[in-house]
């Protein structure tokens, strides 16, 4: 049951994009002002618990030692415990990265977890001159266009995502802990799915994950993104050994484009 919420965080990130050399990218998903806020639960035989809720925030942020006078996004994910899981496993984790606003690539990461009496801090610095990433603890060799968890989710969807077979496979890579991860999305269907809103048009995907003491199955999420500009995470679920996982989008505000899918008499700030 340890780290139900980062699980279903780190869901979210796990969606197909393929990564090519730097280049510019043409963001028309969201903006600085985005807000998304999740609920995250936890499913048994017992029945469902709200387990925790998440918040995602895109913000402006200049550097102000860049020579070439780059803007950045700074995007900050919070996540916190609650209820009866805030009261025998406490989690307040929070996640920083400041993303080129060209090429949607991390120029720095930041991680404050506190999970029970787990505690892990980092700061990763991208270096994509010399393609290394330094962190408090080592140096370490990148891909020239590798992402952390947070820049990889804003990265995907600026994507002009096209059509996608069934059970058409993408890799992808990424840096944590010290450690380049590299898995495969596997694209599942098109369709319309159940959510707060009512019925809505989604693209489904699962990543490839390590099993193990959490997951028994590689596959075992599955991640529903609005079929539209926004391309917004609405919906994550995820089995594990016990149980289950969900992470549901439950309020947005700050959208670069209108939610087609909210209706008059359920509409939410935008």
């Amino acid at each position: 049951m340890q780290r139900i919420f980062y699980t279903a965080f780190i869901g979210l990130v796990f969606l197909p994009f393929w990564l090519k050399a730097q280049k510019s990218i043409e963001n028309n998903a969201f903006k600085a002002g985005e807000i998304l806020k999740y609920r995250v639960y936890y499913s048994s035989s017992l029945g469902n618990l709200t387990a925790g809720e998440a918040i995602l925030e895109v913000d402006e942020w200049k550097e102000s030692n860049s020579s070439d006078n780059r803007s950045f996004y700074h995007i900050t994910g919070l996540g916190n415990s609650k209820g009866f899981f805030d009261w025998f496993y406490k989690v307040r984790d929070s996640f920083e990265s400041h993303i080129d606003k060209e090429t949607l690539l991390p120029y720095m990461f930041v991680r404050r977890t506190r999970e029970g009496k787990y505690k892990y801090d980092d700061d990763v610095f991208f270096d994509r001159i010399n393609k290394e990433a330094r962190s408090r603890r080592a140096i370490k060799p990148i891909p020239e266009d590798v992402h952390d968890i947070i820049s990889a989710l804003y990265y995907l969807r600026a994507l002009k995502i096209g059509d996608f077979g069934p059970d058409s496979t993408y890799g992808l890579s990424f840096y944590l802990d010290d450690s380049l991860y590299h898995t495969d999305i596997k694209y599942v269907s098109k369709g319309k799915m159940k959510t707060a809103w009512g019925w809505v048009d989604c693209l489904k995907f699962s990543p490839k994950v390590a099993t193990g003491e959490i997951f028994s199955d590689e596959y075992p999420m599955s991640v529903w993104v609005t079929d539209d500009e926004n391309h917004l995470p609405i919906l994550a679920e995820s089995k594990v050994v016990v149980g289950s996982i969900r992470m549901e989008l439950v309020e947005f505000s700050g959208l670069k484009n209108k939610a087609n899918f909210v209706s008059d008499k359920k509409k939410k700030k935008q």
